[in-house]
């Protein structure tokens, strides 16, 4: 007897049987998973990141047993599109540098997905490169310039070794170096001028995507607009995609298309630069803003610091962290809440947060 025949037999309709599995199955691929943003796909993006999570081990015990978990990065969805510069903000330990590491992969994420020209990022390596915080760390003082550069071309096998050095030169050429640094050490130079072979190495396998992982932020307030002005231009000159992540949110809104603010491993709003800082809803974006300085010392600024300790991501609390964080009178609401990345307006993405949003002008965010 077949397994059709055997169901028959036991009195179940086949035909209601079929039509529950594909409801079931429908309901399943209609349905968000909590948390996680709604993010549109369209051809014109070139990566795209749904749901990362990095959540490190942490283990105790005489067995060393893992007891818990580092939520470093809690489902991030987000995308960049061709040319485009996504600027990444927030408080020091939010998360913002380890995603930028789980989407280059030199951390494994623990769940999520990253896309990059509609393929999985594994096999693209050579299409994006990282630029990181510290010059002086990333750069092996023991290798000239020149090899330092020829680096990523050797492992990607690309081009004879003259080809490489004239290639080498091009790109010192390009970041505003003299060609016969090729031939110095990295500990020969100033911090910007480190981070210019930084970026010169970056470019040598002719990426797609820059993640620039705080790149300025080491660096003197002259300095800085240096190597700002050489990202813009390379941008302009190359067709370039950058992830810039920072804390200096002027920096940040100088450079950037669109900006997503990050706390404790969470995307709480993202919107065009210009928008955010015109119409920040969330509360944390609203204190970020509020705490760039005044350039003219003649102007006074009423800002009262955040109140409260960052959770720990270990044990992060229920509902929203930054409610709980300031005490928010309505923090009691989030607890129960699904609060998820909402599109409030075209392109302006907040949490739908009862304690942390404010009222948008047609009314409360539904969830």
């Amino acid at each position: 007897m077949s397994e059709e025949e055997n169901i028959a037999g036991n009195g179940v309709d086949l035909n209601e049987l079929r039509a529950g599995l594909i409801n079931l199955i429908q309901s399943h691929q209609d349905t968000d998973e909590p948390g996680l943003p709604v993010s549109p796909k369209t051809s014109d993006n070139l990566l795209e990141v749904d749901g990362l999570k990095m959540h490190f081990p942490v283990r105790g015990g005489v067995l060393s047993r893992q007891v818990g978990a580092v939520r470093a990065v809690d489902g991030v969805t987000l995308s960049i599109g061709r040319g485009e510069t996504l600027g990444l903000v927030g408080e020091s330990g939010c998360g913002k540098s380890t995603l930028g590491k789980a989407i280059v992969r030199l951390l494994k994420p623990t769940a999520g997905s990253v896309h990059f020209k509609g393929n999985d990022i594994t096999r693209m390596r050579q299409d994006f490169q990282m630029v990181f915080q510290d010059p002086a760390e990333s750069l092996d003082a023991r290798m000239s310039v020149g090899e330092l550069i020829a680096e990523p071309m050797v492992i990607q096998r690309m081009g004879n070794r003259e080809q490489r050095r004239e290639r080498v030169a091009e790109l010192l050429d390009r970041v505003g170096l003299p060609r016969s640094a090729a031939q110095k050490f990295s500990f020969e130079f100033s911090g910007g001028q480190r981070q210019r072979i930084g970026i010169a190495r970056a470019l040598a396998v002719n990426p797609d995507l820059l993640i620039l992982d705080e790149p300025v932020s080491a660096l003197d307030v002259s300095v800085q607009s240096q190597v700002i002005n050489l990202l813009m231009e390379l941008q302009r000159d190359l067709g370039l995609s950058y992830l810039f992540i920072a804390h200096d949110l002027a920096v940040v809104k100088h450079v950037s298309d669109r900006i997503a603010v990050m706390y404790l491993g969470k995307i709480v709003e993202m919107s065009g630069a210009d928008e955010l800082y015109r119409n920040p809803r969330h509360a944390y974006t609203k204190a970020l803003i509020e705490a760039i300085p005044v350039s003219d010392p003649s102007q006074r600024r009423d800002h009262e610091p955040l109140e409260g300790e960052v959770p720990s991501p270990i044990n992060p609390p229920p509902g929203c962290a930054f409610g709980h964080r300031v005490s928010a009178p309505r923090y009691e609401e989030s607890i129960e809440r699904d609060i998820r990345l909402k599109e409030i307006a075209p392109g302006h993405w907040v949490s739908n947060c009862p304690c942390c949003v404010s009222a948008s002008p047609a009314g409360v965010i539904e969830s």
